[in-house]
């Protein structure tokens, strides 16, 4: 797209609209910093006509980049951290907060309270020049970016405060609940496997990932000896024990952040015939992570044991998943599933302590 085709200003405001509502779905489309200034790069290369789009983030000594991105001519993006700003032209964008236009060069600093970075795009010398349009435009669209990059970077640092705390409260758990009824340090990753088997997004991934470290958290409340009976449970003790999901979801509801968890957590058990536990959900009135959730867990369950049962050799415990798709399981995950273990099989072993995965 040439701008020198919007010559007259209700084009030039056409232009601005679209560049404008482009960066607007991106920003709105886009959960890492990484993958968003990889594709602002190339909005930028697509919008003015640009063979090379550079876009820096700095460090707070403004020294070094902790982004780095540069998309070449043929779109390809390359992402760099840690690198030492250099260049005197990107010295003086960054020091100066000054904007540098040549013929085939358009560099501006990205500013929010302060400078946070720049963006270079360069055209061919074969190409019409830059000018002060696009230099407005770059600059339009430079604004919705930094919010964006500013809301993302916050996005993961609260991510990487929440994941921490996760992590301290899995560790609280398992020295809470007997080691019988743990998991193989490799569950999350099946768990995860399966959802991207199944094309789920990088939100829905990330829930799935904090459900499969705390889908458990409610056995904290269980009495020991339930928990460590190596004999059959009568029907009270099994009463008390499927409570567990509510009383993890009772855990969790005050962090705000694992709201999109606590489904995942609650209906874990139910099963897709509608005779599970606890609200007896059917089919597809099952939450699709806990759908994920209860093939990956009753496979742990059946390979690496319980005190009140004995552990399954791996082509067993495939077998039985397979016998109970369409009641126990989803149909669909179950398919996911096989696929998801055929490619894992080379990697999967048992010894006398842990399945690994």
């Amino acid at each position: 797209m040439n701008t020198k085709n919007y010559s007259t200003p209700t084009k030039k405001y056409r232009f601005l609209i679209s560049a404008v509502h482009s960066i607007y779905r991106l920003l709105n489309s886009t959960y890492t910093v990484n993958e968003l200034v990889c594709r602002m790069g190339r909005l930028f290369c697509q919008f003015f006509n640009a063979q090379f789009c550079q876009i820096i983030l700095l460090d707070t000594d403004k020294n070094y980049s902790i982004i780095n991105c540069v998309i070449n001519d043929n779109q390809k993006c390359v992402i760099c951290k840690k690198t030492k700003i250099k260049g005197k032209v990107e010295k003086k964008i960054l020091n100066r907060a000054a904007v540098v236009m040549k013929a085939d060069f358009l560099g501006i600093p990205l500013i929010s309270e302060d400078v946070i970075g720049l963006i270079i795009i360069k055209r061919k010398k074969s190409v019409l020049p830059f000018d002060i349009f696009d230099q407005e435009m770059l600059m339009t669209m430079a604004e919705q970016a930094v919010i964006g990059i500013k809301n993302l970077q916050l996005y993961e640092e609260q991510q990487k405060i929440v994941f921490g705390s996760i992590k301290s409260l899995v560790t609280l758990l398992d020295t809470k609940v007997s080691r019988d009824y743990t998991h193989s340090p490799q569950f999350s990753k099946l768990v995860c496997a399966l959802g991207c088997e199944i094309h789920l997004d990088e939100k829905q991934l990330e829930s799935l990932k904090y459900a499969s470290l705390l889908h458990d958290a409610g056995k904290v409340g269980i009495p020991i000896e339930i928990l460590a009976k190596t004999t059959k449970l009568t029907t009270a003790e099994y009463d008390i024990i499927k409570k567990h999901p509510v009383k993890g979801a009772q855990i969790l509801r005050p962090l705000q952040i694992l709201r999109p968890v606590i489904p995942i957590i609650m209906y874990h058990h139910e099963k897709y015939n509608g005779t599970g536990y606890p609200s007896h959900l059917k089919g597809c009135q099952i939450p699709l992570g806990a759908r994920i959730m209860a093939v990956a867990d009753a496979f742990e369950a059946m390979v690496y044991g319980r005190p009140y049962r004995q552990r399954m050799n791996i082509p067993a415990a495939i077998r039985e998943i397979k016998k109970k798709s369409g009641t126990q399981f989803d149909p669909k995950i179950v398919e996911a599933f096989l696929k998801v273990i055929s490619k894992f099989n080379k990697k999967i072993y048992l010894d006398q302590d842990m399945c690994k995965l």
